[in-house]
């Protein structure tokens, strides 16, 4: 009963390489472009453009230069360049982070660097008041502006 479950979901073009781990090791330095679709644990060194569907873990001797674009990061160690994180970044006490970041979530505890513009995504949307159709008549002559509703 079990094992006939697990064949029907191991079979088939779709694999799920979420799962997946790979391990960028201390010492480890690595220059040009990284595209995958598993997680991986940087230790070492990237230099270059890394894209990767999974989480990305930085440790605190990982250093990466250039262009990170992943579902979730967690930093101990080092980023400079463009980090475009569609999920959360979460940033340890030793992590040092510069450049331009986009989020979808950001949290930072204490001691962590960060010395980034950075923009989420969607948190325009959560500031702006749903208008109806009585909020968005111009005010009629002779009513004081500047009091009541705000936009």
């Amino acid at each position: 009963m079990f094992s006939d479950n697990k064949k029907g979901r191991d079979q088939g073009p779709m694999t799920d390489f979420s799962r997946n781990q790979n391990k960028i090791s201390e010492g480890t330095k690595m220059v040009g472009d990284i595209v995958a679709e598993g997680g991986f644990r940087i230790e070492g060194t990237i230099e270059g453009t890394f894209k990767t569907t999974g989480k990305v873990v930085v440790g605190k001797s990982g250093f990466i230069q250039g262009t990170l674009e992943c579902s979730d990061a967690d930093f101990e160690g080092k980023f400079s360049g463009n980090l475009v994180v569609s999920n959360t970044l979460s940033l340890k006490p030793t992590a040092h982070i510069e450049g331009e970041v986009t989020v979808g979530k950001l949290a930072v505890e204490p001691g962590a660097n960060f010395n980034a513009s950075c923009s989420m995504k969607g948190g325009v949307k959560s500031l702006s008041k749903p208008t109806t159709s009585s909020e968005s008549k111009q005010p009629e002559p002779g009513q004081p502006q500047g009091q009541g509703k705000s936009a």
